[in-house]
């Protein structure tokens, strides 16, 4: 069984099963997480095996938390579950929602809690790879640039979020 993600149904909060919500496009909670280095900031390849959007590169991790999860801790397991980070901070930095198609007929139509965390040069990663194919460090201002030449490469979240809430997101970190 899938898990169960808070979506909004009939405009009141509901555990909803994730493919359902994707499948109908649903409003849903979300957390979306950039870790920075310097001016860099983690990308990682999306795996092969992902039901959506496979090989696509995106933030650092993202997730939806489950029932009842608070967002702050679903940033911090997450970090762990796709990357094996376990000893990076990460804050709160903004709330954005965004309604995007991903393709083979899902729609990610997210409420996003969205955290950024600094590092340096000790941080151990250690991608899963039922989750992660590949990781980057990638200068933000090549990263907009490669964006808008090579779309078709990335997320739509990840394009998104530069796009629209790059300053909001970023906004303390650069």
């Amino acid at each position: 069984m899938d898990s169960m993600i808070p979506a909004w149904v009939d405009g009141v909060l509901t555990p909803v099963e994730k493919l359902e919500v994707h499948q109908r496009g649903l409003k849903h909670k979300a957390i979306s997480v950039f870790l920075m280095k310097g001016t860099k900031v983690l990308l990682q390849q999306r795996a092969m095996v992902k039901y959506h959007t496979p090989g696509l590169w995106a933030n650092t991790c993202c997730t939806h938390p489950d029932w009842n999860e608070d967002s702050a801790d679903c940033a911090v397991r997450r970090l762990q579950e796709e990357l094996g980070i376990t000893d990076a901070s990460v804050s709160f930095a903004d709330q954005v929602e965004y309604r995007a198609d991903v393709f083979q007929g899902l729609i990610e139509h997210e409420v996003v809690d969205v955290f950024v965390g600094h590092v340096d040069d000790t941080l151990n990663i250690d991608p899963n790879p039922a989750e992660v194919m590949d990781i980057t460090w990638v200068e933000m201002d090549d990263l907009a640039a490669d964006l808008e030449s090579n779309t078709a490469r990335y997320t739509p979240w990840l394009k998104i979020y530069m796009d629209e809430f790059r300053d909001r997101i970023f906004a303390k970190s650069l």
